[in-house]
């Protein structure tokens, strides 16, 4: 194995500027970079990670923990969030919470033990071992929230405008002609599932069809919503409105047992496009979520926290997308 000062050596450059290349490399020209990279490849040479650590107290690691790692949703955030770590120099720690405040609290530890150099966490709930951090150090804490937006949290994040997407969904079910419209929501716990409930709310009213929403309360996955959606046809609604893919085949399931069809009979629209849902029987109209582009962008606003470099939003809200396929359609005169 070629050592640092062979590589330096043989690109004609500093042991210190392969360093700089290796760990920060944005403090290095682009020609400089290019040189060192290509004796890097060819020479096999790979830094000895742990002693670098110890030299600087760098662990190179970010963690990322998840509320629900089966969530076809969070398969993608990940993969943005490990390419743009690997990028940054730093390999990616997952962590699988299942909603679990004890569980949140363990992974939290690594970050109090400098065993990962910073958090980036996809629910809705701040670890309680972590608020002494926060306050101590303010906008300097290596935390960052992904997806959850809430100005309660106190952290840098990167959402979607929930309000604004879920307010296109039912004005796109309006403007197709449905008046009575089912929703099913995610856990009123989760902030998401308040804006996505509130922005709902707004687009019916502003339509005058406030009294015509029936909503019902899910939890983002299949099962419950088959349920929620047999009670809302029992209400006679045109068009389901789910606030995840998810839910949206369970939906489409409990039609489709229910001897109707989608979007014949009833209409049926989603949140977040998931990989699948163009594959739905019948497609599904859905929102899309930048999912990769969350992650990548979760981890530059961390990695700038790290090198202390002054982020201009620590906030950032990113576009979605009403994707409309062949589940849903203007409503028809439903069997007796």
């Amino acid at each position: 194995m070629p050592t640092i000062i062979e590589v330096a050596a043989l690109a004609g450059v500093s042991t210190a500027t392969v360093s700089r290349v290796l760990s920060r490399p944005e403090q290095v020209s682009e020609e400089t970079r290019r040189r060192v990279l290509e004796v890097v490849r060819e020479s096999g040479y790979a830094p000895n990670v742990a002693a670098r650590s110890l030299r600087t107290l760098r662990a190179a690691k970010i963690l990322l923990t998840v509320p629900d790692i089966s969530n076809a949703f969070f398969a993608s955030v990940i993969r943005g969030a490990e390419e743009a770590a690997r990028d940054a120099g730093y390999s990616v720690v997952v962590g699988d919470t299942r909603h679990d405040p004890d569980v949140e609290d363990q992974y939290a530890d690594m970050l109090s033990r400098r065993e990962v150099d910073g958090l980036i966490f996809l629910g809705h709930r701040l670890p309680d071992r972590l608020a002494p951090l926060l306050a101590r150090k303010g906008a300097a804490a290596p935390i960052v929230n992904g997806c959850e937006y809430s100005p309660d949290l106190g952290v840098p994040s990167v959402h979607i405008d929930n309000a604004a997407a879920s307010a296109d969904a039912i004005d796109h079910l309006i403007a197709l002609g449905h008046r009575t419209i089912g929703v099913v929501t995610g856990p009123e716990i989760s902030p998401i599932s308040r804006d996505r409930l509130a922005g709902a709310i707004h687009a019916a009213t502003r339509a005058g069809l406030r009294d015509s929403l029936h909503i019902r309360v899910g939890d983002y996955s299949a099962g419950p919503a088959v349920d929620q959606t047999r009670d809302l046809i029992a209400q006679d609604v045109t068009a389901i409105f789910c606030f995840s893919d998810e839910m949206a085949m369970g939906a489409l399931s409990a039609i489709g047992d229910a001897g109707l069809s989608c979007p014949n009979d009833v209409s049926v629209i989603g949140f977040d496009d998931l990989p699948l849902a163009r594959y739905f029987q019948p497609p599904l109209t859905t929102i899309a979520q930048p999912k990769a582009m969350i992650g990548r962008r979760t981890v530059e606003l961390l990695v700038d926290i790290l090198r202390g470099v002054d982020s201009p939003s620590r906030q950032v809200t990113l576009d979605h997308e009403l994707i409309v396929r062949s589940s849903t359609a203007p409503p028809a005169t439903r069997r007796g």
